[in-house]
């Protein structure tokens, strides 16, 4: 009598010259990779609010991005940039995503994401689930809610220079402020009890994303003082 295990299924298979050869197939794990091979895939119309930075040329453009899925985006702008450029989409209620510039066409380009395995994993978790609901609205699905600030602030640079600010918005990821000092992209900058790289230069001031996760915003608030 043969042993047959929870969630398996014997299946028996003919060689070219050789005798049936039975094969046991965990039914599970067929169907969690079968899963994630078709959410790598999912690719949805969408019509979403973004912008683009191209960090070579320091400059921000606004777009709207008509097609999502979780390795890369089909934009439209007035201002398209050329193939092969690095540059990084932000995306309304998505959030950052890093990538290259892969084709060109009169007033759309495509980008390929260049992002971690767990981002991408996430993103087309969203995306499945707005499938399913046979919508494009994704404001439930971001990851950190935000909201508005209008507090007075400052901020310490790398160099130890203090500089004084005004957040804009906030959210657990990171937060807008208006200043008329814009540190380089990258550098860390201090606000508060908290530190965060600057991701992002826009007319009135910078973009900045917490450097490790928050466990709540109102800590931070009390923070910003």
């Amino acid at each position: 009598m043969g042993l047959k295990l929870a969630g398996t299924k014997s299946v028996w298979r003919r060689g070219h010259n050789g005798p049936a050869v039975c094969m046991i197939v965990n039914r599970e794990a067929v169907i969690a990779r079968a899963t994630a091979e078709r959410r790598k895939h999912l690719r949805l119309e969408v019509d979403l609010p973004g912008k683009f930075f191209v960090p070579a040329e320091q400059r921000e453009e606004p777009c709207r991005i008509v097609d999502l899925s979780p390795t890369g985006a089909r934009v439209a702008a007035e201002s398209v940039p050329a193939n092969d450029v690095q540059l990084v989409l932000y995306i309304d209620e998505f959030g950052r995503f890093e990538g290259d510039v892969v084709r060109t066409e009169w007033g759309h380009f495509g980008v390929v994401f260049r992002c971690s395995a767990l981002k991408q994993a996430r993103l087309a978790e969203q995306l499945e689930i707005i499938a399913k609901q046979g919508g494009t609205q994704p404001a439930p699905l971001r990851r950190h809610s935000r909201r508005e600030g209008g507090e007075l602030s400052q901020f310490t640079r790398s160099s130890g220079q203090t500089v004084r600010c005004e957040v804009l918005d906030l959210s657990l990821s990171g937060l807008s402020l208006r200043t008329t000092v814009k540190p380089p992209l990258g550098e860390v900058i201090t606000i508060g009890q908290v530190s965060g790289r600057v991701v992002r230069h826009h007319e009135t001031g910078i973009a900045v994303e917490f450097c490790g996760p928050r466990k709540g915003e109102r800590p931070y608030l009390r923070s910003l003082g």
